[in-house]
């Protein structure tokens, strides 16, 4: 008897500098990000070597901000293979924005992100998942400028994110529209969702642990979806004072460690893009609008 074929997981990349990311976002400024060394092409390089010895493909939510800096390694994100999706222009959450602003925001990063990369987008995350209850017209403006997916909700409670009540796999937020929303993993413990799909909490807890969570996710017949950054594979990257204790643990714990981790989990379980993932998702996807 043959064995069941693998369930192919979404491996996504979340491609923004080391000094975008949220946890700097009250110390360093947007207007100095220019000034500050860059370091994401060569994280990338190294995300690309990783994926390519494992002979996997991902998807790479691109910020803006970054295509129009780094238009070549759009282009070679591409020609080998991986989706290029959009990440938002600066990594403003979602839920800090009206919809005026967010609609600007994809349409500006739509631009240097296709025009980098010489193809169009289907896919959308919100930086740091901040798509939630508190954003109701979000979906529609995605639908509403022609994207299919969005992987943008956490569906846990967290400190900085978190929308607990949506559901945990893929669901059609939108009436009578084809939009598909595709949540971050989580794993059922004890009647409690945990967050299991990758950045901080991939570093930080033990290994075990995602595995566990992505054969449980998988024993249901469904695709986890796991993400993580280029700064992530980088214990060198600058070190940066006055953020809280907090951000600094989660930003900074087993940055030396991840690649290997990263390369064990890459071989341990099957992996795809997340359009890909999308479209098979679209058709169990629940609804979420009557």
């Amino acid at each position: 008897m043959q064995s069941a074929s693998p369930v192919i997981n979404g491996l996504s990349v979340d491609v923004e500098d080391w000094f975008q990311v949220g946890a700097f976002e009250t110390v360093i400024e947007r207007e100095s990000w220019d000034g500050l060394k860059s370091r994401v092409e060569r994280n990338c390089e190294s995300v690309l070597a990783l994926f390519d010895d494992a002979g996997v493909k991902g998807t790479f939510f691109t910020l803006g901000w970054v295509a129009e800096r780094h238009p070549a390694l759009i282009r070679r994100i591409v020609e080998q293979g991986h989706e290029i999706a959009s990440h938002g222009w600066d990594h403003q959450r979602v839920f800090r924005m009206d919809r005026a602003t967010f609609a600007q925001d994809l349409a500006i990063s739509r631009r240097a992100i296709e025009d980098a990369a010489g193809v169009a987008l289907t896919g959308y995350r919100a930086p740091s998942f901040s798509i939630d209850a508190r954003t109701p017209w979000a979906h529609e403006e995605l639908a509403a400028q022609g994207y299919l997916y969005s992987s943008s909700v956490a569906p846990i409670a967290h400190d900085h994110y978190g929308w607990r009540e949506a559901p945990r796999f893929a669901f059609h937020p939108l009436a009578r529209r084809d939009l598909v929303e595709i949540p971050v993993t989580t794993a059922m413990f004890a009647g409690r969702r945990l967050a299991a799909g990758g950045g901080g909490f991939f570093r930080v807890l033990p290994y075990a642990f995602t595995r566990w969570a992505i054969r449980q996710v998988n024993a249901e017949g469904r695709p986890a979806v796991f993400y993580f950054h280029p700064w992530e594979v980088d214990p060198e990257q600058p070190r940066v004072d006055g953020a809280p204790l907090r951000s600094r643990f989660r930003h900074y714990t087993n940055l030396d460690v991840m690649a290997a981790k990263l390369k064990r989990l890459v071989r341990d379980f099957a992996w795809g893009r997340m359009d890909a993932i999308a479209a098979r998702e679209a058709h169990s996807a629940v609804a979420l609008a009557a």
